[in-house]
């Protein structure tokens, strides 16, 4: 392994409290090609006041919609404190969903099982999960249950009791699908809908997402927090990139 590839690999066995940092080329590098099992830290820490709004009302509320801009570190960090809240025992497993819907592109027919073909849309989610379990361990919660990907498709129905529930990419839900995945919820559950209304894959007009954290900002118990551009922790030219595009 090179020295770069050291350096990177040994920031994510550090046992301080992880930033989220731009480092993610070196992350990608030394870390998902690496066949060895790795130790890793368990807290998250904010860079950002809005992020830190975001950790706070996830700690605090029974909902929580978070918008805002790629790279915010939206995903990251509800994965992360959904991770927290099952190894404290605050809830028995993780549920995670997103909408089925390509940005621009389709695929077409993808084999599998019903999880092996929401894989490619859940990438994001599994290299967040994968970083804070590690890879055997989240095998063995997946093999459990403890961990679940559910289609939005086949939720209708159901009752989320003792979960935490992560909605991905809800700017590709519409209004009806929204509403119904946040009446999913159940006692003791925590939900965490993340989303980027400016890069909707739908038709204009067809996502909810806007529209449901307007209506919804005000109850009691619902957080909606808007991150902005100056909150994004990717590459330094992400931010640039979104202030002209």
């Amino acid at each position: 392994m090179g020295k770069r590839s050291a350096r990177a690999l040994n920031h994510f066995t550090d046992r301080s409290l992880h930033v989220i940092t731009s480092s993610y080329p070196d992350r990608e590098s030394a870390f998902f090609d690496s066949p060895r099992e790795q130790r890793y830290i368990r807290h998250v820490k904010a860079r950002t006041a809005n992020q830190q709004a975001l950790l706070d009302a996830m700690a605090a509320q029974a909902v929580t919609l978070a918008l805002g801009p790629a790279g915010t570190g939206k995903t990251y960090l509800a994965v992360a404190t959904a991770v927290a809240a099952l190894d404290d025992g605050d809830v028995d497993r993780i549920v995670l969903t997103r909408p089925a819907v390509e940005a621009g592109e389709h695929l077409g027919f993808l084999p599998g099982s019903l999880e092996e073909k929401l894989r490619p849309y859940l990438r994001a989610v599994y290299d967040v999960l994968t970083e804070r379990l590690g890879g055997k361990r989240l095998k063995t919660l997946f093999a459990e249950g403890a961990i679940e990907v559910a289609p939005i498709a086949y939720m209708r129905g159901r009752t989320l009791n003792r979960a935490f529930v992560v909605v991905d990419e809800a700017q590709n839900c519409t209004y009806a699908q929204l509403k119904m995945l946040l009446t999913r919820l159940g006692w003791n559950s925590r939900m965490v809908v993340t989303g980027d209304p400016g890069q909707s894959d739908l038709l204009t007009g067809l996502s909810g997402l806007n529209d449901i954290a307007e209506r919804l900002h005000a109850i009691p118990g619902i957080a909606v927090i808007r991150l902005e551009d100056d909150d994004v922790v990717r590459h330094p030219l992400v931010q640039a990139m979104l202030g002209a595009l």
